[in-house]
């Protein structure tokens, strides 16, 4: 069993906290969820490669999710072709410059524009540094992250695992990792948010790599891509 950053091969940020770098990453994160839960070994073959999908950490990452949640990805992906400016790059900086009707042009939902715009104004400000914060143990961040209105678990959980590379942070209440678990062990019903993150505590350390896992279950059983960013 690997037991310990060194073991592994990932490298610890700050005490035992462990990211994901690359593909080869999750491979031994894999591998390690394979040893510590065999029933998993099917269901990896059956879920295909694994996809990576990191970004880099900043107010990019975070409003890219944010524009994702609970929208499809063909419009979510649209709304974030508006929001871009010319050079591509969307600073928090720019988008605290941005007029105040602007959201309505993106496409945006009110709720979201101003979630992004209290984000947006405390980077600019140097009050949140969502870099460092992907470099502090996950209860740390989760809580920094989520003590910003807008921002729910599930947001500042999934920017941990995609943009900071955390390598043990499982959002529970991801209705497609839900009916993953749930097909996947042959549940009567999906478990909710609070049983799946008990069930989930026997995958820890490696518990991103096995949302990865689940995810790429889910589009392939379902036949729908639900990862929350691509």
């Amino acid at each position: 069993m690997l037991s310990s950053a060194m073991d592994s091969g990932f490298e610890p940020l700050r005490g035992n906290v462990q990211i994901i770098r690359n593909e080869d990453d999750v491979t031994q994160g894999l591998e390690a969820l394979l040893r510590l839960d065999p029933r998993l070994a099917p269901i990896a073959a059956d879920a295909g490669p694994i996809p990576l999908r990191l970004r880099e950490p900043g107010f990019a990452g975070l409003a890219h999710i944010i524009v994702s949640q609970m929208v499809s990805r063909a419009s979510a992906e649209a709304i974030w072709r508006r929001m871009l400016p010319a050079d591509g790059l969307l600073t928090a900086e720019g988008y605290a410059l941005l007029h105040p009707e602007a959201w309505r042009e993106f496409g945006l939902s009110r709720a979201k524009a101003e979630t992004l715009t209290r984000i947006a104004e405390a980077v600019a400000s140097g009050r949140l540094d969502l870099s460092g914060l992907c470099l502090k143990p996950p209860g740390e961040a989760l809580g920094e992250l989520t003590a910003l209105k807008g921002v729910g678990p599930w947001t500042a959980e999934v920017y941990l695992m995609f943009c900071g590379g955390h390598a043990d942070v499982f959002p529970a209440g991801d209705v497609a990792l839900q009916n993953a678990v749930g097909v996947a062990f042959g549940l009567e019903a999906r478990p909710q948010a609070k049983a799946l993150a008990l069930l989930a505590e026997i995958w820890s350390p490696w518990r991103s790599v096995a949302a990865r896992l689940f995810w790429a279950y889910y589009a392939t059983k379902m036949r729908r891509d639900m990862v929350p960013i691509g």
